[in-house]
């Protein structure tokens, strides 16, 4: 059923060129999955000398794999999203045999990402950088070649859950050419069994490409894994577009998922990364391959580079926003060569196109303000229903709070409860998401934001922001944002509303489970670590505090894919007509002695923001 949901839905966003697509697309899937049946299948290669692969560079690898993680590999780990290693294994091998569209996932079965992580083959992405160092350590050695031939040799093409993404055939195929380059106890047949698996990946994801409503990072990682196997069998003409095609398409997703500002058209930060260090490998590989000049995709992925660093703090974490499921371009700790932008001098820097704001001072607070889009359209995949939404660090520790992704299968409730507005710093009306959730990655009656205002003061700087994600109520309601930053601090926060009808208005503030709160006469006060923020409402505003409440759910965040915590949050509701309803926040690093000269400050800066 849930699946059957995902697909009108996404046929409802699809063009006409698309359903043809996805038609023949079908077709051919069921005739091959006939034949393989049969036995009627054969996928004949290309035949391959040992020093086409010698004349392939490695690209520069960047991290350093210490003997205690080569230890722990030696030992038996492998990365599987803190999912248990018994549960993915009963799945894979009740599925074996099984053609991979045949493959039946759902609420009895372990989350299908999670199952694919550990076929990502990436703790032997971390044996090969290793032995680049050492190349001489022979324990090493006989694992990776022994993980990589174990996974073949379990996984025959096209059977098991792990074709059902053409992605994860993408980011499959440069451990195959690592593994080629790396391991001097290969036999000649075991090149060839590895050389099959990178031909056969790419045979499949030509096939099988996310193209038209899909175009996205799925792409991005099968056309990476395409311009690995073209260079491989560059030298036939029937594998030789395989790169042709990734790089046109890697070239033509540069405009789709990179804004003009540097942000991220997923808006989300994770992806962002993750999909910039596939580009930085990529590009590293044909350049030192000669296969393509990537000039041009450099000074993109420079832009993408600064947008990070400036809303990432001193310890380079920068808010989950949007979602984020631990993905990594090569592994863990191991990144390819990129550009490293310089530091942010500026204490305000705003992204028009993907709709960020970072407000930061020489005390080391960053306040981050979100009046971006939705995500992606047209199906919005990644994005959280997070506008207007506001983050708040002070020297590295975590203060107000995204809460994370948690898990993307298997739990409906919690991944609605993750992405929806009310996990979010913002406002959420009539208990109702700002975009309507049509599943667990599709989104409906997306909203739009606009910064109406950015004003610098000579005492203050001022933001307003709205967005019309409520307009689709009967009686429709727009909510606006005003954030006003004065000197040592110290945040005012307005949230005021225009519309129809009477409602329900809900202000929610979530806090790193590290931060502990305490109430006092006039404020509230979050210590962690030896860190301080304060917090104070308007008036005669009751906030309510809720940790780790599971009906309904609220209070959680998600600190990595796979695990929750409770945390802390602050509520306000209200009943009224939205002309009459508004919520005043103050926060600052030092104690709120004066709340009512913070407000009539915020409204005569207000004011003369509405003159200008």
């Amino acid at each position: 059923m849930k699946i059957r949901k995902e697909y009108i839905q996404r046929l409802k966003c699809a063009s006409a060129g698309e359903v043809l697509f996805r038609l023949k697309q079908a077709v051919e899937n069921r005739y091959l999955k006939w034949k393989i049946q049969n036995n009627r299948f054969e996928l004949k290669i290309s035949e391959l000398k040992r020093e086409d692969i010698e004349q392939l560079a490695l690209p520069a690898i960047k991290g350093e794999v210490t003997k205690e993680q080569v230890q722990q590999i030696l030992d038996g780990k492998v990365f599987r999203l803190n999912t248990n290693k018994t549960e993915i294994e009963n799945f894979e091998e009740k599925n074996r045999d099984a053609f991979s569209s045949s493959v039946k996932t759902g609420s009895t079965s372990p989350d299908i990402r999670a199952v694919w992580e550990p076929a990502r083959l990436q703790h032997i992405s971390l044996l090969f950088n290793y032995l680049l160092r050492h190349p001489e350590n022979e324990p090493v050695k006989e694992l990776a070649k022994s993980d990589v031939l174990k996974w073949i040799d379990e996984n025959p093409f096209l059977k098991g859950p792990h074709y059902l993404s053409a992605m994860e055939c993408g980011l499959r195929i440069p451990v195959f050419f690592y593994a080629l380059k790396s391991l001097d106890n290969l036999s000649e047949a075991d090149n060839r069994r590895i050389l099959y698996s990178i031909y056969s990946h790419a045979w499949w994801i030509e096939r099988n490409l996310s193209l038209y409503a899909s175009l996205g990072n799925h792409t991005v990682c099968e056309c990476v894994g395409l311009i690995f196997a073209g260079a491989v069998f560059r030298g036939h003409e029937d594998s030789r577009k395989w790169l042709e095609t990734g790089y046109r398409l890697l070239d033509q997703e540069l405009g789709h998922q990179f804004l003009w500002d540097g942000g991220p058209a997923e808006q989300s930060f994770a992806y962002y990364r993750f999909v910039m260090d596939l580009y930085w490998l990529a590009a590293d590989f044909l350049e030192k391959n000669h296969l393509r000049d990537c000039t041009e995709w450099k000074h993109r992925l420079s832009s993408g580079e600064a947008f990070l660093n400036a809303v990432q703090n001193e310890a380079g974490e920068f808010p989950s926003i949007g979602d984020c499921d631990d993905g990594y371009a090569v592994a863990p700790g191991i990144t390819h060569m990129r550009d490293k932008a310089s530091a942010p001098t500026d204490p305000i820097t705003t992204f028009t196109a993907s709709g960020y704001t970072v407000m930061r001072d020489e005390s080391g607070s960053i306040l981050t303000f979100d009046h971006g889009p939705l995500g992606m359209p047209p199906l919005y995949n990644h994005g959280h229903s997070d506008a207007l939404s506001i983050t708040f660090t002070v020297k590295n520790k975590l203060f107000l709070i995204d809460p994370g992704t948690y898990r993307y299968n298997g739990v409906p409730e919690w991944r609605k409860y993750f992405k929806g507005t009310s996990a979010h710093n913002t406002v959420t009306i009539d208990n109702l998401d700002q975009a309507v959730q049509a599943t667990g990655f599709i989104w409906s009656h997306p909203y739009k934001t606009e910064l109406i205002k950015s004003i610098n003061f000579d005492d203050g700087y001022y933001l307003r922001a709205v967005h019309d994600g409520y307009s689709r109520l009967k009686y429709p309601v727009l909510h606006g944002r005003s954030i006003c930053w004065f000197k040592e601090s110290n945040f005012m926060i307005k949230d005021s509303f225009t519309g129809k009808g009477i409602h329900r208005f809900e202000l929610n503030l979530h806090f790193h489970p590290d931060a502990v709160l305490s109430k006092s006469e006039s404020c509230w006060e979050a210590a962690n670590q030896g860190e301080k923020i304060f917090i104070a409402f308007s008036g005669n505003d009751e906030m309510e505090h809720i940790r780790g409440q599971d009906d309904p759910i609220s209070g959680w965040y998600s600190p990595s894919y796979g695990i929750k915590e409770p945390c802390s949050v602050l509520r306000c509701s209200k009943d009224g007509g939205p002309d009459e309803i508004f919520f005043f926040t103050a926060i600052s690093t030092n104690r709120l002695q004066d709340l009512k000269s913070l407000r009539d400050n915020f409204y005569r800066i207000e004011k003369q923001a509405e003159n200008s």
